[in-house]
């Protein structure tokens, strides 16, 4: 399943905040650089979803706020545990 996410890096604490437009408003404690914001947001998906990190992959984004993330796991289970 492809979910988009709107990252706040460099945040007080990892949480998902709700929703930025039509992606998942999510805080991460890591800052913006060499790609830290990056693997925090997978480790914090991983852990909140119970799944392997490389169930997660950033498919776009990248460098951006902006991320299209692909998840390998049953679109209700991600629905449900984010509250999509």
């Amino acid at each position: 399943m492809f979910i988009k996410v709107h990252i706040q890096p460099g945040a007080k604490k990892n949480e998902i905040v709700g929703r930025h437009g039509d992606a998942v408003k999510i805080r991460l404690k890591a800052p913006p650089v060499n790609g830290k914001a990056n693997e925090a947001l997978i480790a914090f998906l991983a852990k909140k979803l119970d799944i392997p990190g490389p169930a997660i992959t950033i498919k776009a984004g990248r460098a951006s706020r902006q991320k299209l993330l692909e998840v390998n796991v049953p679109e209700t289970a991600l629905r449900v545990l984010l509250d999509l």
